[in-house]
């Protein structure tokens, strides 16, 4: 490639923090996209382009609010929807950054009860429904939410990477109902009912957390609309940003030590580029890692970038 031509194209790679994947662009156009940086970066090189830095791909939107106040944000709306104040809330963002921990964490600052495990009660024991919670994961049928919104009804119910439920067409239109922002709101299944424990019809009384790892813009927008949503897509720069909050809590790997903490975030922001998949995982074994002393970033920087 000659030194002209390269001078009037723009060579750059942007990260996604959305989609978490690398995007290498000739002239605004994409020519190859990975999750590693490296890959991206030597595809580009077989097209005869180098590039030099790393853009971060961050929306107005994104930038406007820190990382740290949106995750405020998550706990003043979790609270709300403790109080029942309002009906639902939404939290989206790439998984392994203290989406679920910080909802858990604000649920039982408002005095709410994790009734997820009954078997933790004693027989007989009365519960508190307005003051409880339970999480549901997995994959749910939309005759299994039915079912979860009725035995649910009252407490708050939080649905941790439950994307099933917010892409089935049947369950869309139940939640519907039970996020329905005016009014009472009644759920109803006009469909075969063979549970005679099943009403056709209830008023739903209780609250919904959405925990997902989805792009909030490809949410139903129905579903959006009649809740208060909070996107938490971060840069790999805000990751960075997000842990150094985190290590700050004793509590935090509380087996190792200060120095080894700060290390290893040092470490991140060193290689957070070139590191296959940034998340607190990430964070946890560079500090097991260099708690191990030694020629320790050799090691650590293999298993960020090339190891699983």
């Amino acid at each position: 490639m000659n030194s002209n031509k390269e001078q009037k194209m723009e060579i750059v790679i942007k990260h996604n923090a959305q989609k978490n994947r690398f995007e290498g662009f000739v002239d605004g156009k994409m020519v190859s996209r990975s999750r590693h940086e490296s890959y991206v970066r030597d595809q580009l090189a077989k097209l005869g382009f180098v590039v030099g830095t790393v853009k971060n791909d961050v929306s107005e939107k994104a930038s406007e609010f820190g990382i740290n106040e949106r995750f405020s944000f998550v706990e003043q709306m979790v609270s709300m929807c403790a109080k029942k104040t309002i009906a639902s809330v939404i939290i989206t963002g790439q998984g392994g950054l203290g989406k679920t921990h910080t909802v858990l964490k604000a649920l039982k600052t408002n005095g709410m009860a994790d009734t997820t495990d009954l078997a933790a009660f004693e027989l007989g024991a009365r519960i508190n429904t307005p003051k409880s919670f339970k999480v549901i994961k997995g994959f749910s049928t939309a005759k299994g939410l039915y079912r979860t919104l009725f035995e649910g009804n009252g407490q708050t119910l939080v649905f941790d990477d439950c994307d099933s439920v917010l892409t089935d067409p049947t369950a869309l239109n139940l939640l519907k109902g039970a996020l329905d922002s005016y009014g009472d709101r009644w759920v109803s299944w006009n469909a075969d009912m063979k549970d005679e424990d099943l009403p056709r019809t209830f008023k739903f009384t209780g609250t919904i957390i959405f925990i997902s790892n989805k792009d909030l813009e490809r949410l139903d927008q129905a579903v959006r609309s009649r809740a208060m949503c909070v996107d938490l897509s971060m840069t790999q720069a805000q990751k960075i940003e997000r842990m150094e909050v985190l290590v700050a809590d004793p509590e935090f790997l509380e087996d190792y030590s200060k120095e080894a903490k700060k290390d290893s975030i040092e470490f991140l922001r060193e290689n957070m580029n070139s590191i296959r998949n940034l998340s607190l995982r990430t964070l946890i074994s560079v500090t097991k890692i260099c708690a191990e002393g030694g020629d320790w970033k050799k090691l650590a920087k293999y298993v960020v970038t090339q190891g699983a």
